[in-house]
């Protein structure tokens, strides 16, 4: 006898891609259980008798009592609906993998029969292959008389369709109505009528490159995303703003020291001759704004580090120190490219040496005793911190 872990577990799964339940009858989905089936399919067919999507439901039900009443050991059977959205496209699909998923952690299926009411639908069969295997697949199609008056009665209905479908109706009445507009304002300025095909020319044109790009899908998502947009934590927006005011003064620091180099480079002949030079007057005017932009971005970090009890907060407080004592070095090595033979005392090879050794000496002592106070404060302070010392040495290490 077969154990209830291997008992087979069947969906019968009707799929609604363009959304008619919701659209049409209000009904949300995912709907599970034959009882609720039969509900949905009913309202559905009440408020539109000739909507195929009600007719699959309907078959959908119809499989599961059929395979309800031949169930053989441990097999068993529920049958449900999903459906996707009017926009269809990956906006469908994706509301069906959604739904799908749904359906699946109430059911766990082994296998699904799928009911559709078209090949627009079975263009989903491999987005529920890759999740449950699929053994079936039953297409309804509505069937319809031959004669004259029922082909005239079918084309009303889709004529209907299209007119009241806004995804139709922008084309089939906005567009021509928008043409005749024009014309009909043309027609009342002197002369005007001589610009009516450019006119068309330059609407039907905008409205294929709208269309074509989808700058109004474009255009509603952003609408979308402003009104759905939930700004950032406060430590996030500190982040995002000193990095932008960082980046702004290392540009104009770069820029003021390429307009230095490039202003000396035009009052000399052999600019390739004077390189330290050209490098010299591009750091002594640029060094101290890149210096401040980097800081400004470090500090905006720190703060955020502060605030969410992060430890990289103190070797954050040790690069900013770093970086300002660099900056004095580079400015005073860009003095000594710049005028290598001043007159100043102790001097060395005949090159002066004195202001370049004190930033470095006390640039190395800054960042020494900022080293010392930051292993004090941070065993000092360990209690405030989220991460662990070995949480940090992981994040080093990575």
């Amino acid at each position: 006898m077969p154990t209830a872990d291997k008992a087979e577990r069947i969906l019968i799964l009707c799929v609604d891609r363009d959304d008619d339940l919701g659209m049409k009858a209000g009904i949300s989905t995912p709907i599970l259980g034959r009882k609720d089936n039969v509900n949905a399919a009913a309202s559905l067919a009440l408020r539109d008798p000739e909507e195929a999507d009600a007719n699959a439901m309907f078959e959908a039900v119809r499989i599961y009592d059929n395979l309800k009443k031949g169930a053989k050991g441990q097999e068993e059977y529920e049958v449900a609906t999903i459906a996707g959205s009017d926009l269809e496209g990956v906006e469908a699909d994706r509301q069906l993998v959604s739904e799908l998923t749904d359906v699946l952690k109430e059911f766990k299926a082994t296998d699904v029969i799928l009911v559709t009411d078209g090949y627009t639908d079975e263009m989903v069969l491999p987005l529920i292959e890759s999740r449950v295997p699929v053994t079936s697949v039953r297409r309804i199609v509505v069937k319809h008389s031959k004669s004259i008056e029922e082909t005239a009665a079918l084309f009303s209905r889709y004529m209907k369709i299209l007119v009241e479908n806004p995804r139709y109706s922008r084309m089939l009445l906005g567009l021509p109505g928008i043409l005749f507009i024009v014309l009909g304002a043309l027609a009342f300025i002197p002369g005007g009528l001589t610009y009516a095909i450019p006119a068309l020319g330059v609407i039907i044109g905008a409205f294929l490159v709208l269309r074509g790009f989808r700058v109004d899908k474009t255009f509603h998502n952003f609408i979308k995303w402003v009104r759905d947009y939930s700004p950032p934590p406060f430590t996030v927006q500190i982040t995002s703003f000193s990095a932008l005011a960082g980046i702004l003064v290392i540009i104009v620091g770069g820029y003021l020291g390429g307009t230095a180099a490039a202003n000396f480079a035009k009052n000399v002949n052999d600019a390739f001759g004077h390189i330290p030079r050209l490098i010299g007057e591009f750091l002594i005017a640029s060094t101290y704004l890149i210096a401040i932009g980097m800081c400004v971005i470090l500090s905006g970090r720190a703060v955020r580090w502060f605030f969410e009890r992060d430890l990289r907060l103190w070797r954050t407080v040790v690069i900013v120190v770093g970086v300002a004592a660099s900056s004095v070095m580079f400015v005073e090595a860009s003095k000594l490219l710049i005028d290598p033979e001043a007159e100043y005392e102790p001097v060395i090879l005949g090159v002066t040496y004195e202001p370049l050794l004190f930033a470095i000496v006390g640039g190395i002592s800054a960042i020494v005793l900022t080293v010392l106070a930051v292993v004090f404060l941070r065993k000092k302070y360990r209690g405030y911190f989220k991460k662990t010392e070995k949480e940090m040495d992981d994040f080093e290490e990575s």
